[in-house]
């Protein structure tokens, strides 16, 4: 398509543009949608790799805020045809309270769902999560299930619930009117457990086994497989989202979507030892040592000394039990929904997701 003014005209609102998906789906937008006009990055911490992007055709404005600041979102939302909400709080070791968790996650989505109905925004896309589902807190396994697999979705961690509530608010409001009477047409993407370049877990195991002398240790059995995605594919689905979703509304609005691709079924440790193993490390099998009960037991007493340390310091260890029981429980997705409603494709196959990944770490 022709690079001009008359082809450039839509405004897109990304909040949570510098997080870990955040800044692939801004740079997938910049690369995959030829209307753009502006690129709206809000984030409470902006990235200093924004600059780069301020050289090129499409006007990219970076606007710190916070999403619990409803005056804030309001401001970022106005104007803007598209938002896609990708801010949260991904907390599962305990680094911020219950309540910080809620703020972020469920207000931060009500005042970016507000926003849209004041201003008149009339396309919301949620940056939802597979745990929304599952695993839950009895260790029910989700084998290849899609979108309509029945699953009884039990949460007591904070995450899991904000996200579930967050994303039942966004599928609600599907159908709102907005300012100058037409209809919010909103849906939710739900990724299985990202990895790729910026992953922050991936990057903590590798410093980690670096610690251990370029050994980590097998605690879960390679039997207890996940559904793992690369962020390049989850970025691409977003952005094929929020093009399709004005023309195709009827069909795709107030729906969920598995976010998936190639990348292989494996344990979590299995799979993080694809790219951590060329960078040097080995994973050590220790299932005859380390016994489930006494992970469990180690889980439970990391629990108990966060309780206790919390007044004092910050204790966030990577073993607690909404952990282990995420890590000890098979979650795998099997499906085609988002082929089916929007043609989506993985941009991304696994071969160069996984080199893509091992060049990163």
């Amino acid at each position: 398509m022709a690079d001009s003014a008359e082809t450039r005209k839509l405004v897109y609102l990304v909040t949570g543009g510098c997080g870990f998906l955040g800044e692939h789906v801004v740079r997938m937008l910049l690369q995959r949608e030829p209307r753009l006009y502006e690129l709206r990055v809000f984030d409470l911490h902006l990235g200093p790799w924004l600059e780069e992007l301020k050289t090129g055709p499409v006007q990219v404005t970076a606007i710190q805020g916070d999403v619990t600041q409803a005056h804030e979102v309001a401001a970022a939302v106005a104007g803007a045809h598209v938002v896609i909400h990708t801010a949260g709080l991904v907390d599962v070791f305990g680094r911020a309270s219950p309540e910080t968790i809620y703020e972020v996650n469920v207000q931060g989505t009500k005042n970016v769902i507000e926003a849209c109905v004041q201003t008149g925004t009339r396309f919301l896309v949620y940056t939802s999560s597979m745990e929304v589902v599952g695993p839950n807190i009895k260790g029910h396994p989700f084998y290849r299930g899609n979108e309509d697999t029945p699953y009884e979705a039990i949460h007591r961690h904070p995450y899991p619930c904000s996200k579930a509530q967050a994303e039942r608010l966004v599928l609600e409001a599907n159908g709102r009117k907005v300012h100058g009477g037409l209809s919010l047409v909103t849906c939710a993407l739900r990724p299985t457990g990202i990895y790729g370049e910026g992953h922050q877990i991936m990057r903590d195991f590798y410093h980690q086994g670096l610690r251990l002398g370029g050994r980590l240790f097998r605690a879960i059995p390679a039997s207890v497989e996940h559904s793992r995605v690369y962020v390049g594919n989850v970025a691409w689905m977003h952005v094929l989202v929020a093009q399709e979703l004005e023309q195709r509304a009827a069909l795709m609005g107030g729906q969920v979507y598995f976010c998936y691709d190639e990348s292989p079924y494996k344990s979590y440790e299995d799979f993080n030892m694809e790219f951590l193993g060329p960078c040097g490390l080995r994973l050590v099998d220790t299932r005859l040592l380390v016994p489930y009960w006494l992970l469990m037991l180690l889980a439970t007493l990391n629990a108990l000394l966060q309780w206790l340390l919390r007044p004092l310091l910050l204790y966030a260890p990577l073993l607690n039990p909404y952990t282990l029981a995420v890590a000890n429980t098979t979650f795998t997705v099997s499906t085609d929904k988002a082929q089916r409603h929007f043609g989506y494709k993985p941009l991304f196959s696994w071969e160069d997701s996984r080199t893509r990944t091992i060049r990163w770490v």
